[in-house]
């Protein structure tokens, strides 16, 4: 392979250039003059090329067209009316409570606001269902109608444990009552509406939507506030939005049956559409006994408890002597006097580890084996160890 000489190639090129470049100028003239006149003929009326023209059949105008619609909007929806229904049925509710000097002593101070349920009409008499810590410390409570109508209302009863109470009120001016539905049959995903006076009764029958986000989620709940979880709710969890003020609401579905009582929201800066609300299959026996007796009966066994896990794993193996394979418990703090415990024999520092045969790892586990499966009167078996002795003992419950 040789080098090019470059005066040979320059001399090349110059003999070569100018044929190809006539030719392709003739070429594009000639395409120019057969294309363009076809295509401003085809579009100078906006028209695609493949559109049939017909001098006998006019354009077509855009009213005319198969494809455009006239918008109707029917705002009559299945919404709005199960909302205008349901939202009569619930009321607002104001904590009044004595203040602590002299002039306030006559007039109760409001305390708190909330929202409740009127879930029952019994000729004059009207019922309402609403949280115990809406209520809780009240000296009177006050209803609130959909109309603004104030109504004094007597606590009958409220327990802690459900953060249910129930109210009991002159019903002549009650004309609807909410029509209650079930939380089994929900499902994840399916619409759920929030009522209630979200801020206080500023935003009365207030009214937001969203899903059912989880069945049968436990929120652990501090009723002394010493950091140690008392009890575990089992809730609904949605994410309509439920604000101070929503709590004791109704948490109804579709078809505007009440599937729950408002109760709590995780109220932190990162956390937003996560609200929780009471079960209605849970809350209607409890609902039911505060309307009968003014107060929930469980059984008891008289012992001050404490979860193990709150003990150092040291203290388990030197104060307690248990053995390795404990891995869990609630010990025995104090037992009261002739109490179902003192009568069985338990003492301090008892550790117990079963009742019945079902494992107790720490006393939420405990207290919902007492409240949710036995009955007062029930005999039940406990395993406990006893200064790293294993043995069993018999308990009759009493009633708390």
């Amino acid at each position: 392979m040789g080098y090019y000489d470059q005066s040979y190639r320059k001399k090349k090129r110059k003999s070569t250039w100018i044929v190809p470049l006539l030719t392709g100028i003739i070429l594009g003239g000639i395409v120019m003059l057969v294309v363009v006149p076809d295509i401003f003929l085809n579009h100078e009326d906006g028209r695609d090329t493949n559109q049939a023209t017909s001098t006998d059949q006019t354009s077509p105008e855009i009213e005319s067209s198969p494809n455009v619609q006239p918008l109707q909007v029917d705002v009559s929806t299945q919404l709005t009316d199960v909302v205008s229904e349901v939202t009569p049925a619930v009321v607002g509710i104001t904590n009044l409570q004595r203040g602590n000097d002299f002039w306030s002593q006559e007039e109760g101070v409001e305390a708190g606001t909330g929202s409740g349920v009127i879930y029952k009409l019994e000729g004059d008499t009207a019922y309402v269902v609403t949280n115990h810590h809406v209520i809780e410390g009240a000296d009177t409570v006050e209803v609130v109608m959909h109309d603004e109508t104030h109504i004094e209302a007597e606590i009958i009863g409220s327990d802690i444990f459900t953060d249910l109470a129930v109210l009991r009120m002159d019903g002549s001016e009650v004309d609807t009552v909410i029509e209650m539905g079930t939380s089994s049959t929900i499902k994840v995903g399916e619409p759920a509406i929030a009522i209630g006076n979200p801020l206080g009764l500023y935003l009365s029958s207030t009214v937001t939507q969203g899903v059912i986000s989880g069945k049968e989620r436990t929120i652990p709940m501090d009723f002394d506030m010493d950091g140690r979880a008392d009890w575990q709710a089992e809730v609904i969890q949605t994410d309509a939005a439920i604000n101070p003020g929503n709590s004791g609401g109704a948490l109804i579905n579709i078809n505007g049956h009440l599937i729950g009582i408002n109760s709590m929201k995780i109220n932190e800066d990162a956390v937003e559409g996560i609200g929780f609300a009471i079960p209605i299959d849970s809350a209607l026996p409890v609902i039911e006994e505060l309307e009968t007796t003014g107060e929930v009966t469980r059984p008891y066994l008289g012992v001050e408890i404490y979860s193990l896990e709150e003990l150092p794993q040291y203290e388990w193996r030197n104060s307690l002597n248990l053995p390795q394979e404990v891995t869990g418990g609630v010990y025995v703090w104090t037992v009261e006097r002739l109490s179902p415990a003192d009568k069985a024999g338990l003492q301090e520092l008892d550790v117990i580890v079963e009742m019945d045969g079902e494992p107790i790892h720490n006393m939420i586990d405990l207290r919902k084996i007492l409240y949710q499966e036995k009955e007062i009167g029930d005999e039940v078996e406990l395993t406990i160890y006893r200064d790293g002795r294993q043995m069993n003992t018999t308990i009759t419950l009493g009633s708390q």
